[in-house]
């Protein structure tokens, strides 16, 4: 941690808040995705740099791994109506709790108690809620399951946007990795939405690796951290998996170890030991890292920029430094750089 920066048991959530204004609030994403403005800090001495994202190439070197996270964003919010009463309901699938059940939210939450049926896309799915478990969130059970299941939220889901995103999304995939794969996600994992094919077989071409590894990102990542204190906060957790391919090419490479976005940061920090061996595995993490972690094999990390006082801006802040973290944003802002999801980019390296 560097000197003079506050104490980990001293840490709130105030000491991580910046002004903001609201216009640098990205709505929608630029064309073409590499396009964005790339802002790379030295994590040793603070230094800062201006670049554009397809730049990412000059800080990429033979014998590095670059890890991403292929997990594929779901059309998982529904509107439906309550059966009976016709009552409007917004459901959101969060991850998956069994055959044909999963998590939601579902608003308004107390029309809906167990026994309660919600019909969507005008009869062809109809959920039945079974239980009621942490913060409200209901267990709903639906009536097609499998690629049936999947092909209907297709036609009839929406992609869950994050709440800061007022604009409508003309087009879906741009919510979508170019590599997205596994289906699972609430929410995408947005620092991989500024590569193209193209950037990525430029980057193979350079002789680092791709490795994918995959979390399914929940809402729980929009949720405001409550506590005063930021060692009370508890994560949500989520489903990752690292493969064996995915562990070796890891475990065995050259150079530098790249993370794509906070997702992938937290599922290699997860499967890790502590002498920084990765380890294929599937499992559920709540893993909150915050300044006074130490980092068992992340070199740098490629992310977006977050939102005050959130656990993603804790995240960056514990790998450069909470002073050179918010010093950044606030270079950022005044140069009028594109925050969110939608937003540019940033490389901690």
């Amino acid at each position: 941690m560097i000197k003079n920066e506050l104490s980990v048991t001293d840490l709130k959530k105030s000491d991580f808040y910046y002004d903001l204004p609201k216009e640098l609030i990205a709505q929608t994403p630029v064309e073409p995705r590499d396009s964005s403005r790339l802002l790379v800090l030295s994590k040793e001495t603070g230094r800062i740099e201006h670049r554009v994202f397809r730049d990412i190439t000059d800080y990429l070197h033979e014998g590095d791994v670059l890890v991403v996270n292929d997990s594929k964003v779901i059309p998982a919010r529904l509107y439906g109506v309550k059966a009976g009463t016709g009552a409007d309901v917004e459901t959101v699938l969060l991850r998956p709790r069994g055959l044909d059940v999963w998590e939601v939210l579902v608003r308004p939450g107390r029309r809906l108690k167990p026994g309660a049926e919600v019909v969507f896309g005008g009869g062809l799915l109809t959920g039945t809620v079974t239980g009621v478990i942490e913060d409200g969130n209901r267990l709903m059970r639906f009536s097609c399951s499998g690629e049936q299941f999947y092909s209907l939220l297709d036609r009839i889901g929406q992609m869950p946007l994050p709440p800061y995103i007022t604009e409508k999304l003309a087009d879906g995939s741009r919510y979508q990795t170019v590599y997205a794969k596994e289906r699972g996600s609430a929410a995408a994992p947005t620092a991989g939405l500024h590569f193209t094919e193209r950037l990525l077989s430029e980057i193979r071409a350079k002789g680092v690796k791709i490795v994918p590894v995959m979390l399914h990102v929940g809402l729980g990542t929009f949720r405001p951290v409550k506590e005063d204190k930021i060692a009370d906060h508890v994560m949500h957790s989520e489903f990752f998996t690292v493969t064996e391919e995915a562990a070796e090419a890891i475990n065995s490479r050259k150079g530098r170890l790249f993370t794509v976005g906070t997702t992938t940061c937290r599922t290699l920090e997860s499967a890790a030991d502590e002498n920084g061996i990765v380890h294929p595995m599937s499992d559920d993490t709540g893993i909150f890292i915050y300044p006074g972690y130490r980092f068992k094999v992340t070199d740098a990390l490629i992310t977006n920029f977050h939102l005050p006082e959130s656990t993603l801006i804790m995240l960056v802040s514990a790998l450069a430094g909470r002073d050179r973290i918010l010093s950044a944003y606030r270079e950022a802002t005044e140069l009028r750089y594109r925050f969110f999801s939608f937003g540019d980019a940033m490389l901690i390296i």
